[in-house]
């Protein structure tokens, strides 16, 4: 389980400020789901409380089980592995071919080039929680914005087709995600951030990929900037369609 899982502060020698914040958001956002699985467990009640003593150091046990993850996870984070290199902007975009969510099959980089549109690929950790929640119902709210300036939006992570089926129809998006198992095309895209314990995510980054298939611009720093992230892309995507 995730108290089980050794901590130790980052030496912040291999690892920026930005995958730092992720890799502790990930941690928590594990913590959260099974704090939330215990709550909403079956338990047996009687008018005193719990049915017997056994039941009761259950409670005590998982309860500050759950609460000993909390504060770990919110001071300490596991030391992820080195980012992989980011690929160099003003050159072909790195290739993919990956599952999407609306379970057609895969798409390719060929496929969205082919559609003469450009492309905002963003990399997220994991569907259903806050920040990427938030990032992509930006993005959402934002669609005819990027329609005018003949865009797309897709979404990657380490998800499954059916979470991140599951994730679009919720929030009822007009784009899709990609599932990048095992986070191959994450590390191509210098995103890849690997969690003792916990395996490989994808950083929270977003590419700007124009009609031709070239790699134009690199936000990574969206974490701390999630809310405005959208804005932010319309802008440069505006800047770089100019020029």
């Amino acid at each position: 389980s995730i108290h089980h899982t050794l901590f130790r502060k980052s030496s912040g020698t291999d690892m920026n400020s930005s995958s730092f914040t992720i890799a502790r958001c990930i941690v928590l956002s594990l913590i959260i789901t099974e704090c939330s699985s215990f709550a909403h467990s079956p338990m047996k009640m009687s008018t005193s409380g719990l049915e017997n003593s056994s039941d009761r150091r259950s409670f005590v046990a998982r309860g500050g089980n759950a609460v000993l993850s909390s504060i770990l996870a919110t001071t300490l984070v596991p030391n992820p592995v080195k980012a992989a290199t980011l690929p160099p902007t003003e050159s072909k975009a790195p290739y993919f071919e990956l599952p999407n969510s609306r379970q057609e099959g895969t798409t390719s980089l060929s496929s969205l080039v082919e559609s003469g549109k450009w492309t905002v690929l963003y990399f997220y950790p994991g569907a259903f929680t806050q920040g990427c929640t938030m990032e992509a119902r930006g993005f959402q709210r934002d669609i005819d914005q990027y329609r005018s300036l003949n865009t797309q939006i897709v979404g990657v992570s380490v998800d499954s087709e059916k979470k991140n089926a599951k994730f679009c129809n919720s929030e009822e998006l007009d784009f899709y995600m990609l599932t990048d198992e095992g986070g191959k095309v994450s590390h191509l895209y210098g995103s890849s951030l690997s969690i003792p314990g916990f395996g490989t995510f994808s950083n929270r980054q977003t590419y700007i990929i124009d009609d031709k298939g070239n790699l134009r611009w690199i936000f990574t720093d969206v974490e701390s900037r999630v809310a405005k992230h959208s804005a932010e892309v319309l802008e440069k995507l505006s800047e770089l369609k100019t020029t």
